[in-house]
């Protein structure tokens, strides 16, 4: 029998969604937790039962028992913990983004690259179920010939960890721009952005960027499709919202305007309501569950599910696409070149925002 991939989680808030996930997953034995405020630790370690139990990250890199580990610590941690992780010979799953600078980015894919390990950004909106049914459409070849899409997240981030206070909009665009590029298969060559808008000056103060909104048009390598990406943090009214549109030759598809509306699919110019599907079927029976039920609950929320809406079920397939890729030896769907590309996207569109729209390229990475 094929020995079970021992994964450690780093993160308790939103990382605490998974660990049941892991420990139902058929090929992973979940050994550790890792969480700095030790109360919170022991609180949740004892729940669920896990033994392994670290305040100390640089410490569980250590651990030799350990195979891979699930990062999801607040964004400044992202990188270091990355790369340390990488180094050590660990596998390594990150939530959004890769990183905060393109050299970061660089890092990354460089420790990936020297220590051979799988390295894998945990995009949600990509294994969410919308995406998953217009990726089938455009498979069959129901949608036709691709000629436009537009990615949106719109998100008010009050409330949040004070790191996130003023943070350029582009900064944190991947659930935006992820699901446009991936539908294409094919990297981003080139964006242009604007800023609009501008939010208190309070919030200004830690990064400097004055804009609300900001809208970028991404080329894509190899292709005469471009898309269209917007992103808000503060001082924008609007609902949650992590949406994309598709435009076909055949078909498109368009996001529901408002959490409680229908998607809709328009084929041959005529609008229909849309009763997206899950995908369970795709991931291991005992995981299936996942897609519709995890840890948190009205009495037991937190704020990336009672702004997100669980993330369109895709947890359970996030953390079987890590799995499955450190078994079967290969990279994972979107691996170190795929992150920072995706990841860069946004970087360079606040670059270009700041410099009044102007146009910049992509960097190989």
């Amino acid at each position: 029998m094929t020995r079970k991939t021992r994964i450690a989680i780093a993160g308790l808030g939103f990382g605490a969604e998974f660990i049941p996930i892991y420990q139902a997953h058929p090929a992973v034995e979940l050994v550790a937790l890792c969480q700095r405020t030790k109360s919170k630790l022991e609180e949740v370690a004892d729940h669920f039962g896990v033994a392994g139990r670290y305040t100390s990250f640089e410490a569980m890199v250590e651990d030799p028992s350990i195979d891979a580990i699930h990062i999801n610590t607040p964004i400044p941690d992202h990188a270091a913990q990355s790369v340390l992780a990488l180094r050590a010979g660990k596998h390594v799953a990150c939530t959004v983004p890769m990183a905060s600078t393109l050299n970061d980015c660089v890092a990354i894919a460089q420790a990936a690259e020297d220590s051979g390990k799988n390295y894998m950004m945990m995009e949600t909106v990509v294994y969410s179920r919308e995406f998953l049914y217009v990726q089938h459409l455009h498979d069959e070849g129901l949608l036709g010939r691709i000629q436009f899409m537009r990615g949106s997240h719109f998100q008010n981030m009050a409330g949040w960890p004070s790191y996130w206070e003023g943070l350029p909009p582009m900064h944190y665009a991947t659930h935006a721009v992820s699901p446009v590029l991936a539908l294409l298969g094919k990297p981003a060559a080139s964006v242009t952005c604007v800023g609009s808008g501008r939010i208190p000056d309070e919030l200004m103060a830690r990064y400097g960027s004055p804009f609300a909104v900001e809208s970028a048009f991404v080329d894509v390598v190899d292709s005469d499709v471009k898309a269209e990406v917007s992103r808000a943090l503060f001082a924008t009214s609007h609902e949650y919202v992590e949406s994309f549109d598709v435009f076909g030759s055949k078909a498109s598809f368009r996001w529901a305007a408002t959490e409680k509306s229908a998607h809709l699919l328009h084929v041959d110019d005529v609008p229909q309501l849309v009763e997206v599907p899950d995908f369970a079927a795709r991931l291991p029976e005992e995981i299936r569950p996942f897609t519709t039920n995890g840890v948190y609950s009205d009495e037991n929320e937190h704020l990336s599910f009672i702004q997100g809406s669980g993330h369109g079920g895709s947890h359970p397939h996030l953390a079987h696409e890590f799995v499955t890729s450190i078994v079967e030896g290969r990279p994972a769907a979107i691996d170190h070149l795929v992150a920072a590309n995706w990841t860069s996207v946004g970087l360079l569109a606040h670059e270009s925002a700041k410099r009044g729209g102007e146009k910049i390229y992509i960097p190989a990475i």
